[in-house]
């Protein structure tokens, strides 16, 4: 078809999520939070790090565009039953944002907690997101709070017992 205009191909790629269990994988969760929510954000000086970072029970998370890293998050148990769980530290790199990174990791999160006993995860969520969350089966658990400085909106889900 002389003179046809070829539109660029745009490609698929492949998302996947993963426990971060090698010291490289958790560089790289440690780095991709950073960039979100210290250098992008600002909302963390110097580091987001905390005593979660530190815990055992603390379940870090890599989402994958392809085979470049693109996002994590961060869950862990609040209560020693492992009824209660938190979500937290969901950040994908701008990148990767219109490729739907975000969804899996947050699926991977909750069925991670749902296979390890959970009954219940709960998150804060900035309130650009909370439309996202709630099309995830997510709902508001509890009037805005300001957290880190911004709103937030307290979030829950059920969780099921399935396997990760």
């Amino acid at each position: 078809m002389a003179g046809a205009a070829v539109s660029p191909l745009r490609l698929q790629l492949a998302i996947g999520c993963r426990r971060a269990v090698t010291a490289e994988d958790r560089d790289i969760h440690h780095r991709i939070r950073h960039q979100v929510f210290v250098t992008e954000q600002q909302l963390f000086a110097p580091s987001d790090r905390d005593e979660h970072d530190r815990s055992p029970t603390a379940i870090k998370v890599l989402g994958w565009c392809g085979e470049e890293p693109a996002g994590t998050v961060r869950l862990f148990p609040l209560d020693a039953s492992g009824q209660l769980w938190q979500g937290d530290r969901l950040a994908v790199l701008r990148a990767f944002r219109a490729h739907g990174v975000g969804a899996p990791l947050v699926r991977f999160a909750v069925a991670t907690a749902g296979a390890l006993g959970g009954g219940e995860m709960v998150a804060h969520i900035q309130l650009a997101n909370v439309a996202f969350f709630e099309h995830l089966g997510w709902t508001a658990s509890g009037p805005v709070e300001t957290y880190v400085g911004i709103p937030h909106q307290p979030m829950m889900i059920g969780l099921s017992r399935s396997a990760t």
